[in-house]
Parts: C-alpha cells; structure tokens; sequence
C-alpha cells in the first residue's frame, strides 16, 4: 500500500500488563527469532532525540489525531556513537512510513550547538529536509525517549513484533550522550509496549500468536508520553 507515492506499513500498539506480556512472548519466541541488534534475550537499549516545531506540531498534531504527521528523530543504540540515525516517521491514518539516514558524530554535535551548516548541501533527501526544518521551520532538540526494545522478526513481509519496555524520559539534558542524564518514569515499570508491524501480510499463526486476548489497541506515542512527563516534572 502507499500514500502519496510512499510505501507504508500496518502497526499496532498494545500496552500489556506483566501476565499477558509473558504469555505472548512465549508464543512468538516460539515461532520468530530475535532481531540481530538483540545482546540478549532481554534485548536493546533504544535513545531517540525528538525535535518539534515552535508551535509543536508533533505533539499537538497526534493529541489531536491529525490523518497525515511526521517527527524527525536521531536515534542511537546501547548508548553507543557506532550508529546515529536521523529518522522521519510519518503517519497516515492507519499506515506508518519511516525513512532513516545516518549521520556522524560531529554532525549530531554541530546541530546539538545549533550549527545547521554540517547538513547542509547533503546528498541524503532526508537530511536536506532535516536542514530545512531546523534552518527554516524552527525545527529544535526538545527531548529525549529512552527505553529497552526486544524485537523478534521475520523476514516474508518484513515482520516485526517488539516488545518495549522501561520506557523513560531525559530530564536534564538534550544531548543523547551526556554521562549525567537524569531518566524519569513515564510507565509503571511493569508495563509492556507491544508493536506489530508488517508491510502488506502478516501469516495468520503469527497474528495469533503476537495478538493479546485482555487488552485492546491503543494510540501509543512514546514521544507524547516522555514529552508530557517532562512538562510535568518542570511545573513541580
């Protein structure tokens, strides 16, 4: 399926409580094997920097439910600088589609300093619109979203079933790799994220198996959630 000429993807999101988590994660490890960024059964850490409008079109566009959205992102894995992706996720409707582009290290500190000119005249379409949005548009770092993922895959379809979990908020700084972060609770510790995401098939043994039976889908933005606990833990 696309939108406007963009492939997209169907995604689900679920919260689960600890009893149902357990029991899906039983049933799809059974089925699918781990995603190859996965240490660890318990799997990988995930840190994004969300950048927003001055008027915070990405919050305020998915509080109020608009069909068609974006949010830029860089992303980094196990706190490591090995890999920093920029990453655009738009929506539509139903459908998602995301783009990423990598980025260098002294890339992500020039526009972490506000000095936009080191992606500039890039050859990535991705990241000339990045440029755009922060030269033009106002475009600024505002937070940070860090939680642990445990991905399981399957390659006929490009299938992907996530379980994410302590999902917290950075607090003090903006800056993914500053050593004296300072991470809130945004979730009961306990509570599970699950996501399900397919291109155009999803085999029926593993909808069932991924499918929780006691909770129902839910409109989950993990950068609503983190942005709204920092809200709240600057009014106190």
């Amino acid at each position: 399926m696309e939108f406007r000429g963009r492939p997209l993807r169907h995604e689900y999101k679920y919260y689960l409580h600890p009893h149902e988590y357990l029991s899906i994660r039983q049933r799809v490890s059974a089925l699918l094997p781990l995603d190859s960024h996965s240490r660890s059964p318990e799997g990988y850490g995930i840190r994004s920097l969300y950048f927003d409008s001055p008027v915070d079109y990405a919050l305020y566009d998915k509080v109020n439910g608009i069909f068609s959205r974006e949010k830029f992102r860089i992303r980094i894995y196990n706190g490591s600088d090995h890999t920093i992706k920029l990453e655009r996720k738009s929506k539509f409707g139903d459908y998602v589609h995301k783009e990423s582009a990598p980025l260098t290290r002294m890339q992500y500190e020039a526009i972490l300093q506000g000095d936009y000119s080191a992606v500039d005249g890039s050859t990535s379409s991705l990241i000339r619109e990045f440029y755009l949005a922060l030269a033009h548009r106002g475009y600024r770092p505002i937070t940070i979203v860090d939680y642990l993922r445990e991905a399981y895959v399957y390659d006929h379809g490009d299938v992907r079933i996530t379980f994410d979990k302590r999902l917290v908020a950075g607090v003090n700084s903006i800056d993914l790799f500053y050593p004296g972060l300072i991470l809130k609770e945004t979730l009961d510790p306990a509570q599970t994220i699950l996501e399900m995401k397919y291109n155009n098939f999803l085999a029926e043994d593993i909808r069932f198996a991924a499918s929780p039976t006691l909770s129902n889908r839910s409109t989950i933005s993990k950068y609503v959630i983190c942005r709204e606990a920092n809200m709240l833990h600057f009014k106190r």
